[in-house]
């Protein structure tokens, strides 16, 4: 797994911090499940859609698209990429990559945006 996930990072160009991607003029998505939404809080603003749901709402092509995704694909917006520590981040940011995105997963998840101070809503689905 840890080579899946190094190989990931390296398709994305590394990862950006959570001060960073905080700061950015990019969509932050957060592919958690909504139970892990539930228990620890979200990024407010931030778009929720689980991994196992990525590929179909992120093409553009798909009528289960999600349009806020699709459209940062179409203005060329980047997209930083949340989970619970960072691993499912990559491989998401990584497929969004090999889908025409410009994707990076956030470090260390959503633990590192707690402990760098940011705001966290809490619970619900963004």
């Amino acid at each position: 797994m840890k080579d899946f996930i190094t190989e990931a990072r390296d398709k994305t160009g590394g990862s950006v911090s959570p001060r960073d991607a905080e700061g950015a003029n990019a969509l932050i998505l957060d592919v958690r499940e909504a139970e892990e939404l539930a228990s620890t809080g979200r990024v407010a603003g931030a778009l929720h859609i689980p991994r196992g749901l990525l590929e179909a709402k992120a093409d553009p092509s798909s009528p289960a698209q999600a349009a806020e995704l699709t459209g940062a694909l179409a203005a060329n917006r980047p997209v930083n990429v949340l989970c619970a520590s960072g691993a499912r981040a990559a491989l998401a940011a990584a497929r969004l990559v090999e889908m025409g995105y410009t994707a990076k997963p956030i470090e260390g998840g959503i633990k590192a945006w707690q402990d760098a101070g940011l705001p966290i809503a809490k619970g619900g689905s963004a």
